[in-house]
């Protein structure tokens, strides 16, 4: 396994010096691996994998080592995956993603399990994940568990979140925050399909954008009047902050209720109303907690998964009952 780690480093750094130092190792132990790797195939194959070019110079991968090469990598990579399948399935590891807005609820449930799991010894990973990427990282077992957000539209929602198994949270619709004045946009909700007549900040992806689609199609732009494009909520909102952009941005009802209430200062001063979904399927935002169907049920109830799982749920519970 080491000399294939040395033969990709090799490869990728083009010289034994510089594999070296990204290996943090002498040259004359890369060097040696490589003679050793050569001699081998060379009796093997008839043919040596790598070449010297002189001082300086890249060393030179002959057909055959560009195979190995390929061949290392794959390897590689399917030993690490099937070692971190055995360390989740014994409960060694357990890898976690948030969005940004649920940070804050997963970290008050892993309090329930935090001191079991370090002494324990599970290693608990969290990660950022974007609202688009949710359920792709579920799909390739990058993440077990994931608290977030996702659309669901009727007629659809059934055969979406079939491989899953969901602890719902809220569901909600969307919100406009607007610099506008009330002369220019009543106070009060605003019906979805009115939506064309305001200049709009919109999102490029995610959430918004599938409500949108669902509501006036994937040429949606065509028919809206989109003052702004934006990656972030944020850059939205220090447009309409600044007074650049005049208009109303599109969010989840979540944010426009933390703004309304004075929970996002990067809102402030921005007027909340909320949305009507009067055009097309309904569709909502789900919030909540997701893994993939039939996992949790494959671990005893020890597993650092199904303790998450129910920590987040006594979390859930505790958030309900908030006054």
């Amino acid at each position: 396994m080491d000399q294939l780690r040395t033969l990709i480093t090799v490869h990728e750094a083009g010289t034994a010096l510089a594999a070296a130092r990204r290996l943090g190792r002498e040259q004359s132990s890369v060097q040696k691996q490589l003679d050793t790797m050569n001699r081998t195939f060379a009796a093997l194959c008839g043919e040596e994998l790598v070449l010297k070019q002189g001082r300086g110079r890249d060393a030179l991968f002959t057909a055959t080592g560009e195979a190995l090469v390929e061949l290392a990598r794959r390897t590689l990579g399917e030993w690490s995956a099937g070692v971190h399948d055995a360390r989740r399935r014994l409960g060694r590891t357990l890898s976690v993603g948030t969005t940004r807005y649920t940070l804050g609820f997963l970290l008050d449930a892993v309090e329930y399990v935090s001191a079991d799991f370090d002494r324990e010894g599970v290693d608990l990973k969290i990660t950022h994940v974007r609202t688009a990427d949710l359920f792709t990282k579920l799909r390739s077992q990058e993440l077990d568990l994931v608290c977030g957000s996702v659309v669901v539209t009727e007629g659809e929602e059934a055969a979406q979140l079939a491989p899953y198994e969901v602890m719902e949270w809220r569901r909600s619709g969307l919100s406009l925050l607007t610099n506008l004045p009330p002369e220019r946009l009543p106070t009060g909700p605003f019906p979805a399909g009115e939506l064309p007549r305001l200049p709009l900040v919109v999102s490029t992806g995610g959430l918004i954008d599938r409500f949108l689609t669902a509501w006036y199609g994937t040429d949606y732009r065509q028919k809206l009047t989109v003052a702004a494009e934006i990656e972030a909520a944020h850059y939205g909102f220090e447009l309409l902050r600044s007074g650049v952009v005049s208009g109303a941005m599109l969010v989840t009802r979540g944010l426009g209720e933390a703004a309304s209430d004075g929970h996002l200062p990067e809102a402030e001063g921005l007027r909340t109303l909320e949305v009507v979904g009067d055009v097309g399927p309904r569709t909502e935002v789900l919030v909540g907690v997701f893994t993939r169907r039939g996992e949790r049920g494959s671990y005893g109830p020890e597993h650092p998964l199904n303790r998450l799982w129910e920590a987040l749920s006594w979390e859930s519970e505790r958030w309900w009952l908030r006054p």
